[in-house]
């Protein structure tokens, strides 16, 4: 790669590295320099500009970081996450589910290794993860990587180049459901603080998605605790006694051998958590929480509990090795058992809205949205797009009664919403459409249905780019020489400008009064700016297709 002053006759093409402004025209740093860019910038006096080039040896950012977050995850869905469109750079994983994230960390090493344009970053082995948790992120930091680097370090994430194997990082999912309680109370002890347990049990169980199959109260005493644990229905059985136990041979842990089970372990090197035991009872795990565990507050049990729920072997070897990193009441910030880690990075919630329900008033009484593309109707592929984006939900606004569109939709996971204020024009869609989003949702992603070459990859760099803490709220998708189109997303801080929207200007003020905020997303082709609202629009374009 080339990089540094490039004269302006030898720069078209060129990544630009630093923002200008040039007779009247916004250059952004990033953007490849078009013939009209360089236009510009003579006009504006410039000579020269800094700017990187890109040889035959090199892979632009998005390309390597695809190709290396490909190599991390090559099965996503089989590995529990889901991978990202790159973006200036940039792919991010998320996990789907509740649960635990492994991470081969030599093999993470060895590929940050290979070259410093490449680097790969994860959340640490074993961290507790919640569905959009951000897991990994592959970044690479100039404008191009080398292309023989990055297919040695995308050997190595994928197991070959390292010994053992397997899969880089895995988010494991939970896997038991509903767990039993047993707790017991000596002479004296108040029931409130027998409720505080179970209420304390139920929160940690509730935030892995579990719930409890039964509880039993008792006295502390073996027998009676024994005969307990071998009632107990659940998949897995907690045990919180009255008083903490300070040797194996004590009543809680002791009831587990007399219920017919084997002890694996007795205290553990983290603190909070130092009286924890683990045992097991006809093939189901017994943890044995210690009173600590009545705080919400994170504790070693915590860490033994995650796994166990996602059906992983804990050893007594694995809860020894738990020391380093276990001192956890001396962390100034712990996580709350529901928190699932301390300012964890979440895929933001997207809601698709599909605007369908304009009038085909220039089709001279044809309907646009039902012309054929590829064998089906424009609303059905544009609609299918959607779907297999990254959006969370797809949500279609049509105009009253029209069965017709209505029929064009069937059987895709799309929520038919009608507009009985349709005449008004593309705000009363958007305004109908954002009433029916979930009320969780981040951002609203705003697509047009006549639009044939807008495709999911359009959505999902979208989405990737939408970063409100370092300005990027609106995202706008443009053409490939950086004309702005559609589709665009708004973030939630614009959900109430764009429900006060009115007429069939659509959210144009809202772009215009808010430009600070909107990044521009390049995407391939012209498909963000090509809308047919004409009869000779349709056959000119299907006549370019054929020809």
């Amino acid at each position: 790669m080339r990089f540094g002053p490039l004269p302006l006759a030898e720069a078209e093409g060129a990544v630009l590295a630093h923002s200008l402004t040039a007779a009247g025209r916004r250059l952004k740093k990033g953007c490849a320099l078009t013939a009209g860019d360089l236009a510009a910038l003579r006009e504006a006096g410039f000579a020269t500009v800094t700017a990187a080039r890109l040889g035959p040896e090199d892979l632009s950012e998005d390309q390597a970081a695809a190709t290396l977050a490909a190599a991390l995850a090559p099965d996503p869905l089989a590995l529990g996450v889901s991978r990202g469109a790159p973006f200036t750079g940039r792919a991010n994983l998320h996990a789907l589910s509740t649960g635990v994230l492994r991470v081969d960390r030599a093999r993470i090493d060895a590929a940050n290794a290979v070259d410093e344009a490449i680097t790969v970053s994860t959340l640490a082995d074993w961290s507790r993860v919640s569905p959009r948790t951000m897991v990994a992120t592959v970044k690479i930091i100039p404008y191009a990587a080398p292309r023989e680097a990055v297919a040695r370090a995308a050997a190595i994430l994928s197991g070959g180049g390292l010994s053992g194997g397997g899969p880089a990082l895995r988010s494991h999912p939970v896997r038991l459901r509903r767990a039993s309680l047993a707790l017991t109370h000596v002479p004296g002890m108040k029931p409130r603080l027998l409720d505080k347990g179970a209420e304390a049990l139920a929160a940690r169980l509730a935030a892995l998605g579990m719930s409890v199959a039964d509880e039993a109260r008792t006295p502390h005493e073996i027998e009676a605790l024994a005969a307990a644990l071998r009632a107990a229905r659940g998949e897995m059985i907690l045990v919180l006694g009255g008083s903490a136990p300070s040797d194996r041979r004590d009543v809680a842990p002791a009831a587990v051998e007399a219920a017919g089970g084997r002890l694996i372990r007795f205290g553990m090197p983290v603190d909070p958590g130092n009286l924890m035991f683990l045992g097991d009872l006809d093939g189901r795990p017994v943890l044995g929480m210690p009173g600590s565990s009545r705080s919400p507050a994170l504790s070693g049990t915590d860490w033994v509990l995650e796994r166990l729920a996602c059906g992983l072997e804990v050893t007594a070897a694995d809860i020894a090795g738990m020391g380093v990193g276990g001192l956890l009441k001396e962390i100034p910030s712990r996580p709350q058992p529901r928190a699932g880690g301390a300012g964890a990075a979440e895929k933001p919630f997207v809601t698709a809205l599909l605007l369908a329900a304009g009038a085909s008033s220039r089709m001279q009484g044809r309907d646009k949205l039902l012309e054929e593309v590829g064998g089906e109707p424009v609303l059905r592929r544009s609609a299918r797009a959607l779907v297999a984006s990254g959006a969370d939900e797809v949500i279609a606004v049509l105009r009253p009664g029209d069965e017709a569109r209505r029929a064009a939709l069937s059987g895709l996971a799309v929520t038919l919403v009608e507009n009985p204020e349709a005449a008004e024009g593309m705000a009363a869609s958007i305004r109908r459409g954002l009433s029916a989003a979930d009320p969780e949702a981040d951002a609203v992603l705003l697509a047009l249905a006549d639009m044939p070459e807008v495709a999911s990859a359009h959505a999902d760099a979208l989405i990737e780019a939408f970063d409100p803490a370092r300005g990027a709220a609106i995202c706008r998708a443009a053409d490939a020489e950086g004309r702005p189109g559609h589709p665009v997303l708004f973030g939630r801080r614009f959900f109430e400008s764009l429900s006060r929207l009115t007429g069939d200007e659509g959210a144009r003020d809202i772009l215009r009064t808010n430009a600070d905020f909107v990044r521009l997303v390049k995407t391939e082709g012209r498909g963000a700016r090509l809308d047919l609202d004409t009869p000779e629009a349709w056959a000119a374009w299907r006549a370019e297709q054929t020809g």
